[in-house]
């Protein structure tokens, strides 16, 4: 029996992929858990698994197509040395004809439990790969839904099925801001001036569509705080030096991370996502920490911030940052997060006011620090200030909540021992 190979949802906002590169070819004998095509996302290239054994009898869409919608026929699966039969063929051709109207968008997993069909009641029902990954991160496949043919989990599943939340996965609601807005006008350059069309990737084109939203649907309120960072700077040196034998340096973006994660700690309303019709206020702190990378800009989680030392956020920090700018952070790594923190300080930007990273309610932009005249111990003298500028949900966060956290988060910087603690 031929089984279909579909363009995966490596994640739970991906609509669509590139086939960036086939790793096998028609008549190649693969083992579910085999690795048969690169696909890129928005966030990273993945690789993609064989579901089952069997023969590669055809490769329905060509390496490098772009925009290939989550669910489209990929390739065709034979078990053992089988022929691909006729109706098959004739039926992944009709999948790949254009439809007369727009199909929905799938779920990679259902939303309600009431559709949740088929669990996962032994490891018959995953692939190779994605037993070894659940038995190193102790996942229980139970409590899983395959997307796989015969609702076989495959590797994709295990990123998806514990990072949906809610808020992810509950239908918009009908005459809402996201639902009523026209989409806008795209004007062409104008004529006589030389222009070069550069095509937008997958990552920019996604990055575009949901800030848009952001700054549609969202309702953002900005709050700017200015803090003295000399005790800070004094510390970070103090510490590096006794740190140096180890390997460790800890950047100054490592302590507003930590800076940032306690002040939500302090003040919890500020560590909320909205909900609809309820507000999510979280039990740990996330921070969705801004990478740039070529074409674009990902958001690697620093998870558990608040209880990690300033070296485990160095470390982390580094190799998230590493594995982002090589395209190789899986979903696990980039989705999620409760806040986010962008820094723009090394480029000599004084001030920023970032977008929202939705579905979160919180991003904490930060400035240059500049040495400038600043009240120290009741004198006027030279001090290097910070600006930090937070975006802050107004439908979660009200102002009274989103001042106690700049102000927080001002006392950690200022007061750097206290992260230590």
């Amino acid at each position: 029996m031929a089984v279909e190979l579909k363009m995966p949802a490596l994640s739970p906002t991906m609509e669509k992929g590139t086939l960036a590169k086939w790793l096998v070819a028609e008549g190649d004998m693969v083992k579910a858990g085999d690795m048969i095509a690169e696909i890129e996302t928005d966030k990273a290239t993945m690789e993609f698994e064989a579901v089952d054994d069997g023969r590669v009898s055809r490769l329905v869409i060509p390496e490098g197509t772009d925009d290939i919608a989550v669910g489209t026929v990929i390739a065709i699966l034979a078990e053992g040395h089988e022929s691909q039969s006729e109706p098959l063929q004739e039926g992944v051709e009709a999948a790949q004809k254009p439809a007369t109207a727009p199909s929905p968008r799938p779920d990679p997993i259902p939303a309600q439990p009431a559709a949740i069909a088929r669990y996962c009641d032994g490891e018959n029902n995953a692939t190779p790969l994605a037993r070894r990954i659940a038995a190193a991160k102790d996942i229980a496949l139970a409590n899983i839904s395959g997307s796989g043919p015969r609702g076989k989990i495959v590797k994709a599943d295990l990123g998806i099925a514990s990072l949906l939340t809610p808020a992810v996965m509950a239908p918009a609601a009908s005459g809402s801001a996201a639902g009523s807005a026209t989409a806008p006008i795209i004007a062409r350059p104008p004529q006589g001036v030389p222009v070069n069309a550069i095509k937008l990737s997958s990552m920019r084109k996604t990055i575009a569509r949901r800030l848009t939203e952001s700054k549609q649907t969202i309702p953002h309120f900005y709050l700017t705080t200015r803090c003295n960072l000399d005790r800070l700077l004094k510390l970070r040196a103090d510490l590096n030096e006794s740190l140096a034998d180890r390997g460790v340096k800890l950047s100054v973006n490592d302590m507003l991370v930590k800076a940032m994660a306690l002040a939500l700690i302090r003040v919890p309303d500020a560590n909320v996502q909205f909900g609809g019709e309820e507000l999510y206020q979280f039990e740990r702190v996330d921070i969705s920490m801004a990478v740039a990378i070529d074409g674009g800009l990902v958001t690697p989680v620093i998870k558990d911030a608040g209880s990690l030392s300033l070296t485990g956020i160095a470390r982390q920090s580094k190799g998230l940052a590493a594995k982002a700018r090589d395209g190789k952070l899986a979903p696990e790594e980039y989705q999620g997060g409760t806040a986010s923190i962008s820094n723009l300080g090394m480029f000599g930007i004084n001030e920023m006011f970032p977008v929202i990273n939705p579905p979160q309610a919180l991003i904490l932009g930060i400035g240059a620090a500049l040495e400038q005249p600043w009240k120290v111990d009741g004198a006027l003298g030279l001090a290097t200030i910070m600006a930090a500028t937070a975006s802050f949900d107004h439908r979660a966060i009200d102002g009274a909540t989103a001042a106690q956290f700049m102000a927080a988060f001002r006392a950690f910087v200022e007061e750097p021992l206290q992260i230590m603690a």
